[in-house]
């Protein structure tokens, strides 16, 4: 009766890419839709964080996790990855490099 329901929390972790596909930057929010706003107005507002300083606002890839502890779990794992592995994830997740912003938000 007291323990944690499956389904009640969400947790994302995320990269996003800048229009090249240059640059990456690895991510985990509770709310994914706020949390690209987020970055699109760090560029518009010239925030410095490492994301706007590179126009980084275009989601490529998301993972779902239920559990908190997971998602920071696997952040970090990612965070520790070469470019290529990064790269490799994104294309086996979205093989065309899409932008996936719409799926959260209308910001494209």
């Amino acid at each position: 009766m007291f323990g944690h329901i499956e389904g009640n929390h969400s947790y994302y972790v995320y990269i996003i890419t800048n229009k090249y596909r240059s640059t990456f930057y690895v991510g985990m929010t509770n709310d994914l839709s706020r949390r690209l706003k987020e970055h699109k107005q760090n560029i518009e507002n010239g925030v410095l964080t490492f994301a706007s300083k590179y126009n980084i606002e275009f989601l490529v890839y998301y993972q779902k996790f239920t559990w908190v502890q997971e998602a920071i779990a696997r952040e970090k794992e990612i965070k520790g990855w070469r470019r290529e592995k990064k790269l490799n994830l994104i294309r086996s997740f979205n093989e065309n490099f899409e932008f996936l912003n719409e799926r959260f938000t209308n910001l494209i």
